[in-house]
């Protein structure tokens, strides 16, 4: 066997800054394979034209990627870079928004652990007039778990339905909360789309009037949208609306006037709204 020019397995772990034992897994997983295995022995040696790879895996692995994405990067780097580029960057705008997310957690659970007095303050709440709207609409009982992925899916029914009437939509969408929607109780959520009324086509869609009111809102980033820190966004609200001595007459709701998946982490997209007297 003729292993000239090539490094052994502990030259190349040192070379490549990963461990012989991390090379065993890349090659279980196709990622780094050898170019000579010995068949008795199962020493492996690589290719120097190899280390640029193994190098590169090392250094995504330094970003706590999962292995199935380094394997989509490298691969794509292969044929083209600025596809792998586009990976890298989709990663790393996920781990921004989740970290993001967590640190929105972090703030809620000081509130939770310090009690409500003078902690909400953190939210502008103000007050605002909404005009009667002519809505396309879809209701269920969902739990949060279910939450995000029956919301996008009854987003994008309503705005098919939508757009083949007449202007389309013509407002942000929201969501009421008729009940409680947490891990065990389950709403029912109503998901609303605004559209201009046209009493000579049909809409694809359950459709009614949701009628003019007044309501207390505070606006909130992609990152404090996630359960459960939206929770003090709504108990901001409340509290708000209790000081101003103006009861709550009707479902609290979610109203959305941004792209969502578009938005960066501490882009504003939702206004936590409550019907007021």
């Amino acid at each position: 066997m003729d292993n000239s020019g090539l490094l052994t397995i502990g030259a190349f772990a040192r070379r490549s800054w990963l461990s012989p034992r991390a090379l065993r897994l890349y090659e279980q997983q196709g990622l780094l394979v050898p170019a000579v295995v010995d068949e008795r022995t199962g020493y492996r040696w690589y290719r120097p034209g190899q280390l640029e790879a193994a190098r590169l895996v090392a250094r995504l692995r330094r970003l706590d990627m999962p292995l199935a994405r380094i394997v989509e990067i490298v691969a794509a780097n292969e044929h083209d870079p600025q596809a792998a580029i586009a990976l890298l960057d989709a990663y790393w705008t996920d781990e921004e928004y989740r970290v993001a997310a967590r640190r929105e957690l972090v703030g809620h659970l000081r509130i939770r652990l310090l009690g409500e007095e003078g902690s909400l303050d953190m939210y502008s709440v103000q007050a605002r007039e909404v005009p009667p709207q002519t809505v396309l609409t879809q209701q269920r009982h969902v739990r949060v778990q279910e939450l995000p992925a029956w919301i996008a899916a009854a987003l994008g029914r309503l705005v098919k339905a939508a757009a083949g009437h007449g202007d389309g939509m013509v407002g942000p969408c929201f969501v009421i909360y008729h009940g409680e929607v947490n891990e065990e109780s389950d709403g029912p959520v109503e998901i609303c789309l605004p559209v201009a009324p046209d009493p000579h086509r049909a809409l694809d869609a359950p459709t009614r009037i949701e009628p003019a009111h007044k309501e207390a809102y505070t606006r909130i980033t992609k990152a404090q949208v996630g359960f459960p820190q939206i929770l003090s966004a709504f108990d901001a609200v409340r509290v708000w609306s209790e000081r101003e001595g103006a009861p709550a007459a009707g479902s609290p709701q979610e109203v959305y006037f941004a792209d969502f998946h578009s938005a960066a982490p501490h882009d504003p997209v939702c206004d936590v709204a409550q019907p007021i007297e």
